[in-house]
């Protein structure tokens, strides 16, 4: 009997290696495209409007990418948190979003790197230029050293970014399910799931 487990466990293992391999190529292609995809957009957002605004927009701006890097690595640790249970009750019952909340929580480490990695990391990227832009605008607005206003405007930057993806992680740990099915529901105005 111990004999048959055993034989049972090694198969097992060699089929999902074997699927695993497949599916983390296309994953990782696909992933890499997106990615160079939504920085080219967020970089040439940056790039293109923020030296050609006035400064209070172009902080504004800075404000909106760190605000969506926060928001997306909440959404990416809530899909890993949640309960899936709930979603399958709602989803028998025709709620909206529940099928793509599923969906989600099924593909969970592929939906959290999504958030956390292509969107939070392209965010946190794109924030820093465009505050190396603004900090040059500073500079010359209040005839400082370009230096000093880099450094503090990187590292605001920086504390704003992290200091709000700490309170984002907790929340999205203690309301992981409500998260995730509020994401799922506005996904499901763009996107529904072929049946």
């Amino acid at each position: 009997m111990d004999e048959e487990v055993k034989n049972l466990k090694v198969q097992t293992r060699r089929k999902e290696k074997v699927n695993k391999n497949k599916t983390e190529w296309k994953w990782i292609i696909q992933i890499t495209s997106i990615a160079f995809m939504i920085s080219f957009l967020f970089s040439f957002t940056s790039e293109m409007i923020i030296p050609n605004v006035n400064i209070i927009v172009g902080i504004l701006l800075l404000i909106i990418f760190i605000l969506l890097g926060v928001l997306f690595d909440m959404i990416g640790v809530a899909v890993t948190a949640a309960d899936e249970k709930p979603f399958h009750s709602m989803n028998s019952r025709k709620v909206k979003g529940a099928d793509i909340a599923v969906k989600f929580k099924k593909n969970a480490d592929k939906v959290a790197s999504f958030c956390n990695d292509v969107v939070g990391d392209i965010c946190g990227v794109v924030s820093g230029s465009a505050g190396a832009i603004i900090a040059l605008s500073l500079s010359n607005i209040l005839h400082m050293d370009k230096f000093i206003i880099t450094l503090l405007v990187t590292s605001l930057i920086a504390a704003l970014t992290i200091g709000g993806k700490a309170i984002g992680k907790s929340y999205a740990m203690n309301k992981s399910n409500i998260i995730l099915y509020q994401f799922a529901k506005t996904i499901s105005y763009f996107y529904k799931i072929k049946k």
